[in-house]
């Protein structure tokens, strides 16, 4: 099939206007969900409670061992059964959130860990509260430590906004799937549609390899 310039400007607008929205939206919102709770997560792996400690990481390891795709039908096929419905958007949103939540609570864990022994040592030498030791000494040190590997994950999301498209969200990959089927062809849409995937994965790695050389420098 011949390249259609004609055709690939006229499915260009709605490609970007449409999909790339949805794919944005998708990657940021899941993005804060997965950075809030997995911090959420990595705290409470380190409670006293063998209990919670326990469970947390139960669950930890059982949403890093499934399929995405799967947790994605499960939240969007099988909790409206006991009541819990969302639009698919948010159900993306929401399983992308969850799912990568598991894996930066490793990462916070290891910043954490990562913290010399010394800090603790001196927040406990100057009574401290322990809400205190962790907002202004602990996670300030921990936190940019693991910056460029949060943003690794990031890429990571914006590369699964596709699966989205098994629930009926249509990011870039499912708008330019749709153009394609219209007409036909899928030639121009879909090479737009990895065009915009490489430029954004692209320039999310640059940011990455800047943050990375700010907390070298920094440290």
């Amino acid at each position: 099939m011949v390249w259609d310039w004609d055709y690939a400007w006229e499915v260009l607008p709605t490609i970007v206007v449409d999909g790339l929205r949805i794919t944005l939206i998708a990657t940021v919102f899941g993005s804060v969900l997965a950075y809030a709770l997995g911090l959420v997560l990595a705290l409470l792996r380190r409670v006293g409670n063998r209990v919670v400690s326990t469970t947390v990481w139960a669950f930890i390891e059982f949403v890093r061992s499934t399929p995405l795709l799967v947790q994605i039908f499960f939240f969007f096929f099988v909790l409206p059964s006991f009541g819990l419905k969302f639009d698919p958007l948010t159900t993306g949103i929401i399983a992308i959130g969850l799912h990568y939540s598991t894996y930066t609570a490793e990462v916070y864990r290891a910043g954490i860990e990562a913290v010399p022994v010394g800090q603790w040592e001196a927040a406990t030498a100057l009574s401290l509260p322990t809400r205190r030791t962790w907002t202004a000494v602990i996670l300030p040190q921990a936190i940019p430590r693991v910056l460029p590997a949060l943003g690794n994950y990031t890429i990571s999301m914006l590369k699964e906004t596709p699966l989205l498209l098994t629930i009926g969200v249509l990011d870039v990959v499912g708008v330019a799937n749709q153009a394609g089927s219209q007409a036909f062809r899928y030639v121009e849409p879909m090479t737009i549609a990895g065009v915009l995937f490489l430029v954004l994965s692209y320039s999310a790695s640059l940011l990455v390899r800047w943050l990375e050389r700010r907390v070298r420098y920094s440290s």
